[in-house]
C-alpha cells in the first residue's frame, strides 16, 4: 500500500467534489424520503397480511 499515492488520489477526488445546490439537495431528499416511506409501507403491508393468516403470524 503506497500511502503518499493513496493520499494524493484522495485529495484529487476531494478537490473535484462540490457541494450540491439547494435544488439538487431537495430533489435527492425527496427521492430518499419516498424510498423510505415505500419500504415502510411494504413492511406494514406484509405485517398486516401475515397477522390475518391463521397459523403463520404469532
Amino acid at each position: 500500500m503506497d500511502v503518499p499515492y493513496d493520499l494524493n488520489s484522495y485529495i484529487r477526488v476531494l478537490k473535484l467534489a462540490s457541494t450540491p445546490s439547494t435544488e439538487e439537495f431537495l430533489q435527492v431528499s425527496k427521492i430518499a424520503g419516498a424510498g423510505i416511506l415505500l419500504i415502510g409501507f411494504l413492511g406494514f403491508l406484509i405485517f398486516t397480511v401475515m397477522s390475518f393468516l391463521p397459523g403463520v403470524g404469532v
